[in-house]
């Protein structure tokens, strides 16, 4: 009996993605907290911003009028600075010396900055003369009070935090944080500093899958590493549920040898499949599914396939948990290759490659000649993956190409 054909790349994602349709609940988090999170409501301005007409230079608040012609002279009957407002009035002839930040005093509609003057005994003399307004920031130049700014499904980065800082919000509403289980299985796999036996190697995909969805956003259960047994595995996939993980990402055991029991073990566990196997390399044995409200991502063994699966996968299902309206975006650019590839077959390639360039404004990338998926360090030299389509012809140098930084 024939299998059935394996899934497009672009059709896994998708249904990965309607896994995750509904994002996760929100909750308030403290604005320091807050980093990294994705905004689950429209945020407005509680303050206008400035509150006040405000200097945008050190000098004198005067009037445009008195400095028209000059040389002027003026009296200079007060100081004002940040935090420290000169409360009177200001009336003909007269000006204030005022700092950046500062508050314009009342009847000033100009700043006289410091280089275009000269003091002399509580008078300053205008060498200069300035148009009406100048240097003077508007009371909500920024923004005003109710002015919506943040919008639901931002990432929140330095600068959002800034800006939500200064619309007077201690707090921010944003989505829970995903929680990712990984569970690494296999007989052969022992944790770094573990006396690994004479046919044992040690378990590395964990490392780089947990950093992919900690950077995504998620929080991670890491369950350890489950031997090549049912009662394991099932013990694992339990304590996942009992943890209340969002998602369970498996690595390993997934494709359809003796000793390879997830996929088995998940489904008398009670999960149902979505997919499995897909059209990509590296990465064809990828396996998604669901048990009750845990999503279910079977990653493969193979590092490299691991690890490019995760980042193709994984992290747009993170991104999507967390209520980023982008989750699924194309994250491939234009880039020019640096050496001929052959023709491809019928699945989709992701090959390992470095940036050694720029050529007509593009990235120059050479891929490696060893594509071999148990390779990490090949992997880790990498600076992109260059796409190559399903039956792809061959291409020669100079010729445009997709790829994606990693």
């Amino acid at each position: 009996m024939s299998r059935a054909p394996l899934l497009p790349v672009a059709d896994a994602l998708a249904r990965v993605l309607e896994s995750a349709r509904d994002a996760l609940p929100a909750e308030m988090v403290p604005l320091a907290e807050a980093r990294g999170r994705t905004l689950a409501q429209d945020v407005a301005a509680l303050r206008t911003q400035p509150p006040f007409p405000a200097s945008a230079m050190d000098g004198y608040a005067v009037r445009a009028a008195d400095i028209a012609s000059v040389p002027a002279k003026l009296k200079v009957i007060g100081e004002s600075a940040a935090g420290r407002r000169f409360k009177g009035a200001l009336a003909q002839g007269e000006a204030v010396r005022i700092f950046t930040g500062a508050p314009v005093p009342d009847g000033a509609d100009t700043i006289l900055i410091q280089e275009n003057t000269r003091a002399e005994d509580g008078i300053v003399i205008a060498l200069e003369s300035e148009t009406q307004g100048r240097y003077v920031r508007r009371a909500g130049l920024d923004f005003s009070a109710g002015d919506i700014l943040l919008h639901k499904g931002r990432r929140l980065g330095p600068p959002e935090l800034a800006l939500a800082a200064a619309m007077n919000h201690p707090a921010l509403p944003v989505t829970r944080k995903p929680r990712v289980a990984l569970l690494a299985t296999g007989d052969e796999l022992v944790r770094p500093g573990e006396e690994a036996g004479p046919d044992q190697i040690v378990a590395s995909n964990t490392f780089a899958v947990r950093a992919y969805a900690e950077n995504a956003g998620a929080d991670v259960i890491d369950l350890g590493i489950a031997g090549d047994r049912f009662e394991d595995i099932e013990r694992a996939v339990r304590r996942a549920r009992d943890m209340g993980a969002d998602v369970l990402v498996t690595l390993g055991g997934a494709s359809v040898g003796d000793h390879d029991l997830v996929q088995t073990a998940l489904s008398r566990e009670g999960m149902e499949l979505g997919f499995w196997r897909i059209a990509m390399r590296p990465g064809k044995p990828l396996m998604h599914g669901r048990i009750g409200d845990m999503r279910i991502l079977g990653l493969p063994g193979n590092p490299v396939s691991a690890i490019v699966c995760g980042y193709l996968f994984l992290v747009p299902l993170v991104r999507a948990l967390s209520g980023d309206p982008q989750a699924g975006e194309d994250r491939s650019e234009l880039a020019v290759l640096a050496s001929d590839l052959p023709e491809n077959d019928s699945r989709q390639d992701y090959m390992r490659a470095r940036i050694i360039g720029m050529q007509d404004g593009h990235p120059l990338v050479e891929a490696f000649g060893k594509q071999d998926s148990s390779m990490l360090r090949i992997l880790s030299d990498a600076q992109c993956l260059i796409m190559r389509e399903p039956h792809a012809p061959a291409a020669k140098a100079g010729e445009t190409c997709r790829m994606m930084r990693v």
